[in-house]
C-alpha cells in the first residue's frame, strides 16, 4: 500500500514540474482556456485532479488543494482563505485518541503506533493551520491590503479580516484543556501532545491573534479618516467646480467664525504661576508675604473693651447610646463562647429574628471581628462561606460566615 502511494505522489509531482507554466497561467489568471492546452495534456491534468471544469462549456480552473499549495510557497498576499474550524479538528482528535487507546489496551502496538502517528500529524497540522492564519493576517497589515486599490476596498477587506479573527477566537476558546487531559489519561504520549504541545501552540496563536486585532482596528480607524478627508476634499472641488466665481469672506470679521478657520494660536499664553521653577523661589515669598499682610491690615480691629463678658457654665451632660447592632453583634460573639461550637451568623440572625437585613449583619460580624484586639482575636476563627464570582477571576462573593472558638 505504501508502495502505490509513493509511486502516485511521484508521479503527481512530475506532473506539476513538467506542466509547471500552464499551472502557473492557471494559477495567476484565475483559468485556462482550452486552446492553450493540447487535448492529451488537458485530459491527464483533469484526471490527476490538477485542473477541473466547474461547469460544462467553462474555462479550466486549479483545484482548491494546488493553489493552496503555491498560494502558500509563494506567500501571496491574496489568499484570504482562513480555515478557523476548530470544532472538527477537536473530534478529529478524540477519535484518534480513543482509537489509540483500544488498540494498546488490545495488544496491538503496530495499530497504535499507526494511531498515534495519525494524531501527531494531525496535531502538528492543526499547529501550522493556525500559524498559517496568523501569517496571513500579519501580511495583509503589513503591506496595508495593498492587493486592493481603492480606500473602500481596504476598509471592507480589513472588516473581513477583523471578523476571521474573531472566528479564530471563538474557535480556540472550544478547546478544553480538562476534556483533553481526561481523554489522554496517564498516557505520556497522549499528554503531550494533547496538552503539552496544543496548550503552547494556542497560547502562542491567542496572544498574536490580539495583537493581530489591536492593529487591525488602528489601520481601519486610519482608514476612515483618510477617507473622511478625501469625501471633504472632494466636496470642496465639486462644490468650486459648480460654482468657479465662490470668494471666501473675510471670516475674521464675523461674529462667530467658524472652527475651520479658528486655528491661530493666541497671541499672549494664559498666565500661570510655575512653582516647579526653583529660580522664581524669591519672587513667590515676597508676594506671599505681601499677600498676608495685605490680609492682616484688612482685617477689623477689635478693642478689648468691646468684648462680650466671658462666663463659664457647667458643660451639658449627654449620653452615648450603643449601637443596638453592635450590641447583637457582642451577643452573637458571647452564644459561641457559651456553646464552645461554630455558629453561623444567619442561621443565629434568624433564630433571633434581627430586624437588619442580612447583609448588613454579615458586614457588622466583619467589621466587630476585625475590631477585636489581637489578644482577643486569636481565640477566635471566622470562616467566610461563598463561591467565586462566575465571570470575574479573583472575586468572592460570601454568602454566610462561621464564627468559631480557634
Amino acid at each position: 500500500m505504501s508502495g502505490n502511494l509513493h509511486q502516485s505522489g511521484v508521479r503527481f509531482l512530475r506532473q506539476l514540474g513538467r506542466h509547471a507554466e500552464p499551472i502557473m497561467k492557471a494559477y495567476l489568471g484565475g483559468s485556462l482556456a482550452d486552446e492553450e492546452l493540447e487535448p492529451g495534456v488537458q485530459e491527464l491534468l483533469v484526471k490527476d485532479g490538477i485542473l477541473y471544469r466547474p461547469e460544462p462549456g467553462a474555462d479550466l480552473h486549479l483545484r482548491r488543494v494546488v493553489r493552496a499549495l503555491l498560494e502558500e510557497a509563494l506567500r501571496n498576499d491574496r489568499n484570504r482563505q482562513i480555515d478557523a474550524n476548530t470544532a472538527s479538528a477537536l473530534a478529529a482528535f478524540m477519535t484518534l485518541a480513543d482509537h489509540y487507546k483500544e488498540a494498546r489496551h488490545q495488544g496491538d502496538y503496530a495499530a497504535a503506533d499507526v494511531h498515534l502517528a495519525d494524531l501527531r500529524e494531525h496535531v502538528y497540522a492543526f499547529g501550522e493551520t493556525l500559524r498559517h492564519s496568523v501569517r496571513v493576517l500579519w501580511g495583509r497589515i503589513n503591506n496595508e491590503f495593498g492587493y486592493v486599490g481603492t480606500l473602500n476596498a481596504k476598509i471592507r477587506e480589513n472588516e473581513l479580516a477583523q471578523s476571521q479573527v474573531s472566528e479564530l477566537l471563538g474557535g480556540l476558546e472550544l478547546v478544553s484543556f480538562e476534556a483533553l487531559a481526561e481523554t489522554a489519561g496517564d498516557l505520556r504520549e497522549l499528554r503531550h501532545l494533547l496538552v503539552t504541545n496544543l496548550q503552547r501552540t494556542l497560547s502562542a496563536c491567542t496572544q498574536e491573534l490580539s495583537i493581530v486585532q489591536g492593529r487591525l482596528l488602528e489601520l481601519l480607524g486610519r482608514f476612515r479618516e483618510i477617507r473622511g478627508r478625501t469625501r471633504l476634499l472632494k466636496g470642496w472641488l465639486l462644490h468650486m467646480a459648480q460654482r468657479p466665481d465662490y470668494q471666501a469672506g473675510p471670516h475674521a470679521s464675523g461674529r462667530a467664525v467658524p472652527q475651520l478657520f479658528n486655528q491661530a494660536p493666541p497671541i499672549l499664553a494664559p498666565a500661570a504661576l510655575d512653582i516647579h521653577d526653583s529660580t522664581l523661589e524669591a519672587e513667590l515669598l515676597a508676594l506671599l508675604a505681601q499677600v498676608r499682610a495685605q490680609t492682616q491690615q484688612d482685617r477689623p480691629a477689635h478693642l478689648l473693651g468691646d468684648a462680650p463678658d466671658l462666663t463659664l457654665h457647667a458643660p451639658e451632660t449627654f449620653e452615648v447610646r450603643p449601637s443596638p447592632i453592635r450590641a447583637a453583634v457582642d451577643a452573637y460573639f458571647c452564644q459561641v463562647i457559651d456553646r464552645a461550637q461554630a455558629i453561623s451568623a444567619l442561621d443565629y440572625h434568624r433564630q433571633e429574628a434581627l430586624p437588619w437585613d442580612p447583609e448588613s449583619w454579615l458586614y457588622q460580624v466583619i467589621g466587630g471581628y476585625d475590631g477585636l484586639p489581637e489578644a482577643q482575636k486569636r481565640h477566635f476563627e471566622l470562616d467566610m462561606i461563598g463561591d467565586p464570582h462566575p465571570l470575574y477571576s479573583g472575586n468572592f462573593i460570601i454568602r454566610d460566615l462561621r464564627l468559631w472558638l480557634a
